[in-house]
């Protein structure tokens, strides 16, 4: 695509592109602005129907409600017989009540009839005497007698109507991630879809003209550790992952990437910086984008940035023709612009993880939280740190851990271009300026995996 004017370019001594402590962002304001960008994304983004079996690991958009009560009728909870009265009873003649049948039996005082688990216990039953609780006999006069072996007390092993919820009751809340349970409850209860919110679209922009993605390092080049980490996390998050693209160092093309992305969310790697090829300012200028953060207090990852991309009003397809008279149809309103982010991540690896639990993670929690709820949504746990934690004088730090013993021990390996630490650790400490001492409670940013309590990686932990 070709640009009709050149992309600016920020000079080297702009201090709010150089990411300069005065000028950037502090940590919890950055994460903060986050779940804020996320939250006034979500408000445009209606609810989807979503079949059963393809709503599994989503979110509900709204309450689950009963649509009837269960058990929707008194049905039986064992195999034996459904009595009246007081015994011993007549064994009718006819066939047993059986599940799935839609029985018009009713059961008069001192008859007994078959019936099977789940079956529709007939009108006037008093309780179901189970099979092995039971024992029957020919009589002369009766035909066939029932009687109890134990004492039969009304409404023993019948499921009345109503025992687990009445329609209209609130099963489950808005924001309950759909697991298999759920999927099973919300069939009983009547559902074929569920309302849910729909996944964050996400594309993943890699740029660098240094980059492989087979075979060894040589002559300057270095292999791609973003690319393949960066799509499988973002999944993790519950985002769809629409395409990682590799982008060279050309401003051109990126521009039209980012201008051109259908997703919620685009994510770009390196080129936040100031340097000679460093063109995510100059496209985001461009783009007209507004800067929500530019530069966060924050070690590994200082450079990164979140942007409110440009958008425009979208309509409704139209479903019919147009009304010859206006007055007799009216038309549509326009639907809420669909608000789009972009997130520049550092190129460092482990200082691209910073910017991806400092910026994107919140905001994606926040863009599929329940109303009200994104803050809590993007929470980190608070945990105890076992060892001293040494700090920046006046940035956040990040720190791989590991959880021993319900307490965080740092690891090695934490350079902003190191990734043998993440790849052990189960979260990112917190750690605020000036460091934490032994004991000291810290934020821990938790992966979206699951890990092994008390697990301890090779690499052993640091004293730093």
């Amino acid at each position: 695509m070709t640009l009709k004017e050149p992309l600016p370019v920020a000079p080297a001594t702009d201090d709010a592109r150089a990411g300069q402590p005065h000028r950037a962002t502090a940590w919890p304001e950055a994460r903060a602005a986050a779940v804020r960008a996320g939250a006034s994304a979500r408000a445009g983004r209606a609810p989807l129907g979503v079949p059963l079996g393809q709503a599994l690991g989503q979110a509900l958009a709204e309450p689950l409600l009963a649509l009837t009560d269960l058990p929707p009728f008194d049905t039986s909870a064992m195999d034996g017989w459904a009595v009246a009265g007081p015994g011993p009873w007549t064994v009718r003649a006819e066939g047993a009540v059986l599940a799935g049948q839609a029985s018009a039996a009713v059961a008069a005082d001192g008859e007994a009839v078959r019936i099977a688990t789940g079956a529709r216990v007939p009108a006037g039953t008093t309780a179901v005497v189970r099979t092995e609780h039971s024992r029957t006999e020919r009589s002369r006069t009766e035909g066939a007698l029932l009687h109890a072996l134990r004492e039969v007390v009304p409404g023993q092993d019948i499921r009345p109507r109503g025992q687990e919820c009445r329609a209209g009751e609130e099963l489950l809340p808005a924001g309950t991630v759909v697991t298999p349970a759920v999927l099973g409850l919300a069939a009983a209860a009547g559902y074929d879809e569920l309302p849910v919110r729909p996944r964050p679209r996400v594309e993943i922009l890699v740029l660098g003209d240094e980059l492989l993605t087979t075979g060894l390092p040589h002559d300057g080049l270095i292999r791609d550790a973003l690319g393949p980490m960066l799509g499988p996390w973002l999944t993790a998050l519950g985002a769809d992952v629409l395409a990682t693209r590799r982008i060279g160092d050309d401003a051109e093309e990126l521009y039209a990437a980012v201008t051109g992305s259908a997703a919620d969310l685009v994510l770009t790697t390196g080129g936040t910086a100031a340097g000679p090829v460093d063109h995510v300012h100059g496209v985001l200028d461009k783009a007209g984008a507004t800067l929500l953060v530019d530069g966060v207090k924050v070690r590994p990852g200082h450079p990164m940035l979140l942007a409110r991309l440009a958008a425009e009003p979208t309509r409704p397809e139209p479903t019919r023709p147009e009304p010859t008279r206006p007055e007799a149809m009216p038309s549509e309103p326009a639907r809420p612009p669909r608000v789009r982010h972009l997130v520049g991540l550092p190129g460092n690896p482990l200082a691209a993880v910073s910017g991806l639990l400092t910026l994107a993670q919140p905001l994606l929690a926040a863009l599929t939280a329940p109303a009200g709820a994104a803050a809590e949504a993007a929470a980190p746990p608070r945990v105890h740190v076992q060892d001293e934690v040494h700090g920046h004088p006046y940035d956040t730090r990040l720190v791989p851990v590991v959880r021993r013993g319900g307490r965080a021990v740092p690891l090695r390996y934490n350079g902003p271009a190191m990734l043998r630490g993440i790849a052990a650790a189960d979260g990112l400490a917190v750690v605020p300026p000036g460091g934490a001492r032994p004991g000291q409670e810290l934020d821990v940013l938790d992966l979206p995996w699951p890990v092994a309590e008390g697990a301890v990686p090779a690499q052993g932990a640091c004293f730093t």
